[in-house]
Formats: C-alpha cells, structure tokens, sequence
C-alpha cells in the first residue's frame, strides 16, 4: 500500500531512528559542521553527501542518491538528494539546506512568478480564503508544493544543531492573511507574508526580478518567528562539537595517493560496519 506522503513516511522514520540512536545524528552533524572550519560555504555541500550516505548505512528499508550539482542544474527540480524507499519503491526529491538559526529559503523561485503572481492579486492585504487557495494552488507556486525541504540548523554562538522541518501543509491550512510590507528594518525589496488566524507568522514571499539575487526572492520562513510550524527530528538542540582528526583527515587525503585513499576508505567501511552492529561512535 502507497503511504500517502512518501516523504513525511522518510522524515518520521528517521525521527524514530535519532530517537533510538541519537549517538549517529550527533556524530555525523559533529562531522557536517566541523566542515565550517575549512570554509564558511563547505559544510552546505558536504552535507548533501554526508546525509545521502547518512541513510545508505544506517537507515533500512531506504536508500539515497546525491544528485550532484552538475545533475542539478539540469533538473526542473530543486534537489540535492534522491531518496528511495526500497519497500514502495517510491522516490522522493529533497532539497537539502544547512542554514544558521534564522531566515530559511523554502523555494528560489528561479522563474520569478511568486511575488508577481501576489501583486497581480492587486491588494496589499489579502484576507478572502478562497483567494488564499487559489494563490496556493497557482502553477506560480508549484515547485514549493513539489520539493521537499530537509533543513540543518545550526546555531554557532551556542554550538548546537537542530533537524527542523517545516511543515509545508500550514502554508495551506492555516493562512488566512497575505500581507505586503514595504520598507522597514533595513528591507531593500518588499515582501508578501503569511499569516495565521492569530497574526502569527508563518512565512514569506519575497520581491523578485532581474535585479534580485537569490536571497531577496522566493519563498521564505523563519526557524526562529515560525518555530510553530517546524517539526524537530532530533527531539530539540543537540550539542556539537568539532572533529579536528576530520580536518586533518581530509588534509593529509588531499596530498596522498589512491592507494592511501583505498587503505584509509576500508578502515572507515570497517569502522562503519562496528557502528551499525551497535559499537558506539
């Protein structure tokens, strides 16, 4: 039987998973983040083929694909990563997203067709539900309706981390107000937020065009105003801390051979293999 949200399926099953083996998610974003003392950038990119290979070992019943970026800029889609479900054999595109404790880009709307779908509504507060759903279920919206978010948090000041997921279906059920703001709080561009029934934010559309870079357009929310509406897969914080033999690793690997890189390769396959058997890290 089908489950009816392939990814939802993924995410609870990989809660279920941290929840009885915290020691692999602490180990393997220990890893992740420690990649910020290489480069600011580094640890987004290495964090797509370290959580792909994160649900090959030690997640059954699923395995992933890291698309590449070459891959990637051919697909339609905004993928970092394909997950299979080897049971229903459904495949689940998601984005992956290693962002501090803040603003978090849910959609980058390369086409530009967000903020101008919203203005062609020609009202600054949009408050008629039936207009809300048409808006959502505008084909402006669809790459945000299709892709699915898996966010890596991270708070440097406290070195601490979080799984959060935000949960894309209170976009739908729970806006009942569009607002447009324009300037204020050192704002260059306007945004469309979205509110709740109670004024509470749940995200944000930002202003787009030829002008704008990819961080003053598309869909956004916030880990910290939106808490509400995010779901933590690793039951809250979890403290990290660096893996310096990681960085020196990686250093001495970069000035090696392929026959140092084997040798090296099966010691950690080994070492992979004493983990799943339940060794601790």
């Amino acid at each position: 039987m089908t489950h009816a949200n392939p990814y939802k399926d993924f995410t609870s099953r990989l809660k279920l998973l941290v929840s009885k083996r915290p020691q692999l998610i602490t180990m393997t974003l220990n890893n992740i983040f420690t990649m910020r003392l290489i480069g600011n950038k580094t640890h987004g990119d290495l964090a797509e083929i370290a959580i792909s290979e994160f649900i090959n070992q030690y997640m059954y019943d699923f395995s992933s694909t890291h698309v590449g970026k070459d891959l990637f800029r051919a697909k339609s889609k905004e993928e970092d990563i394909s997950i299979t479900n080897d049971v229903t054999d459904e495949k689940i595109a998601v984005s992956l997203k290693a962002y501090g404790d803040g603003p978090l880009q849910l959609s980058t709307d390369k086409n530009t067709l967000m903020f101008p779908r919203l203005v062609a509504e020609g009202s600054d507060r949009i408050t008629d539900r039936r207009a809300i759903l048409r808006i959502l279920d505008d084909p402006a919206f669809q790459d945000f309706q299709e892709i699915n978010i898996l966010p890596l948090i991270y708070d440097e000041k406290h070195r601490r981390c979080n799984i959060l997921v935000f949960d894309s279906d209170a976009v739908r059920s729970q806006t009942h107000v569009i607002e447009k703001l324009s300037g204020g709080r050192g704002r260059k561009h306007p945004v469309f937020r979205f509110l709740d029934s109670h004024g509470g934010y749940i995200c944000e559309v930002r202003y787009g065009d030829a002008t704008a870079n990819a961080l003053q357009r598309g869909l956004w929310t916030h880990t910290r105003n939106a808490i509400s509406h995010f779901d933590s897969l690793t039951g809250g914080w979890i403290d990290y801390s660096h893996n310096f033999v990681l960085v020196s690793l990686f250093s001495h690997a970069l000035v090696s051979s392929k026959r140092g890189h084997a040798n090296a390769l099966q010691k950690v396959k080994d070492d992979i293999q004493s983990i799943r058997e339940g060794e601790s890290p």
